[in-house]
C-alpha cells in the first residue's frame, strides 16, 4: 500500500499578465514522460481531460501526490464520475479519513454513481465505521436489489458485526445471479465449510469438475475445513494434503493441517508441518505463532517465546502472540 501526504493541490503567481496554475510537483510535471502533456496543460489550462490523462499517466509510474492533484484540479473543472472516482481511490488507499468528505461532496453532484456509492462504502469500512457501511450499502440495494457486488459486500459487513446467519442467504443470492464468479464461490464455500453445512460438498464438487487442468487447491480446502468441523480429522488432512499437492505454496492449508494436528494433540507431527510451512514463507507470523503454541506444549519453553516475539514482530497486531509471549 501506498502512503503519501498531500500537499496543497495548485499555488498560483503572476506570469505576463495571466494567472497560471504552478503545481507544487512542477519539477516531475516538467519532466519526461509529461513534459509533453504538462506544456499542452500551460496551453489550455481549463481543459480538464488533460489533467485527467496526466493523472492517470502519474498514477501508473507510481505517483500517487501529483495524481491525486491532477484528478481533483479535473474534478474542478467538470464533475465527470472518472475524475471524482480517481481521487476518491486515491484518497480511499492512503487517506480513508479525508476519502469520506470528499466522496459526500462529489456524491452531492453524482447521486446515482454506484461506483462512488462503493467507495464511500469502502471508505466507512476502512475506517471501522461499518454500521454506517451498512446502512449505506442497504439504501443502494433497495434501489439495485440485484447488483452483485453489493450484495458481497453486505454479506461481508454483516460477517463482521456477527451476523453470519444473516450474511449466509445474502451470499447465497449472489451466487444466483452470478454462479459463474470464482470468487463468490469460493467465499460461499469458506462459509459452509465453517458452519459445517454440507453444501460445501456440491459446492466444491462442482468448481473440481470445471477445473479441467486439476491447479485449483481452493475446492479440497474448503472440502478439508468442512470435515474438520464435523471432527473427521482423517477425511480433513487428506483433503488438506490433496490441496498441498496442487499448489505447494497454499500456505491456508499448511496452517489447517498443523493446528488439526494441534487439536488433536500430535504436537511433533502439527511442528513439522510448520516448519515446512516456514520453507515456503519465512515472514508469515501465523506460523511463528503456530510453532509456538507447538514447542509450548513440548515444554520448550524459550524456543517458544522467541518465536511467539517473532510473530509479534512481523505483525504489530498480533495481541494473542505478544501475550503469549509475555505470560512466558
Amino acid at each position: 500500500m501506498k502512503y503519501f501526504y498531500i500537499l496543497p493541490f495548485f499555488l498560483f503567481y503572476a506570469c505576463n499578465n495571466n494567472q497560471t496554475p504552478v503545481s507544487p510537483y512542477d519539477e516531475i510535471l516538467k519532466a519526461a514522460p509529461y513534459t509533453a502533456i504538462s506544456d499542452s496543460i500551460r496551453e489550455s489550462p481549463q481543459n480538464d481531460e488533460l489533467y485527467f490523462r496526466r493523472a492517470i499517466q502519474l498514477n501508473s509510474n507510481n505517483l500517487p501526490e501529483p495524481a491525486l492533484a491532477d484528478f481533483r484540479k479535473a474534478w474542478s473543472l467538470k464533475k465527470n464520475e472518472q475524475y471524482a472516482l480517481g481521487a476518491g481511490s486515491l484518497l480511499l488507499e492512503n487517506k480513508p479519513a479525508e476519502a469520506i468528505p470528499f466522496l459526500k461532496e462529489a456524491l452531492k453532484e453524482l447521486p446515482q454513481s454506484l461506483l462512488l456509492n462503493l467507495t464511500l462504502i469502502r471508505a466507512y469500512d476502512r475506517l471501522g465505521k461499518t454500521s454506517d457501511a451498512l446502512t449505506l450499502t442497504e439504501q443502494l440495494l433497495a434501489l439495485n436489489p440485484e447488483q452483485v457486488d453489493l450484495l458481497k459486500l453486505k454479506a461481508d459487513l454483516l460477517g463482521k458485526t456477527n451476523r453470519e446467519t444473516e450474511a449466509l442467504p445474502v451470499l447465497e443470492k449472489a451466487y444466483r445471479l452470478t454462479p459463474y464468479d470464482v470468487e463468490l464461490n469460493y467465499i460461499l464455500a469458506l462459509k459452509y465449510a465453517e458452519s459445517g453445512n454440507p453444501k460445501v460438498l456440491v459446492l466444491c464438487d462442482s468448481l473440481i469438475r470445471a477445473d479441467s487442468l486439476g491447479v485449483h487447491a481452493e475446492p479440497y480446502y474448503y472440502k478439508g475445513i468442512y470435515f474438520a468441523e464435523l471432527k473427521q480429522s482423517a477425511a480433513a488432512i487428506t483433503l488438506f494434503d490433496e490441496a498441498i499437492r496442487r499448489d505447494y505454496y497454499f500456505l491456508d492449508a499448511y496452517i489447517e493441517k498443523g493446528a488439526l494436528f494441534f487439536t488433536l494433540k500430535k504436537y511433533t507431527e502439527a511442528l513439522a508441518v510448520f516448519n515446512l510451512a516456514l520453507t515456503i514463507s519465512p515472514k508469515y507470523a501465523d506460523n511463528y505463532y503456530w510453532i509456538a503454541k507447538c514447542q509450548q506444549a513440548l515444554g520448550q519453553k524459550e524456543e517458544a517465546k522467541l518465536n511467539y516475539q517473532r510473530a509479534y514482530g512481523l505483525d504489530g497486531g498480533f495481541k494473542a502472540a505478544r501475550d503469549s509471549a509475555g505470560k512466558l
